[in-house]
């Protein structure tokens, strides 16, 4: 596959390639900061819960 795109006189493959690897991109960009946020809500949740069981 690499030896194909570095060989490749057609920049449409080139073009191709690289709007694969956008949406890979966008896709994990997006995945991870779901993920912060899922995680800050949890962190949130048992700080609240550590605080009512010290007090």
């Amino acid at each position: 596959m690499l030896k194909k795109f570095l060989a490749s006189k057609d920049g449409t493959i080139a073009v191709e390639y690289a709007l694969i690897a956008g949406i890979l991109v966008l896709a994990i960009v997006t995945g991870v900061a779901e993920l912060g946020r899922y995680m800050a809500a949890t962190y949130d949740h048992v700080a609240d819960e550590v605080t009512a069981a010290t007090n």
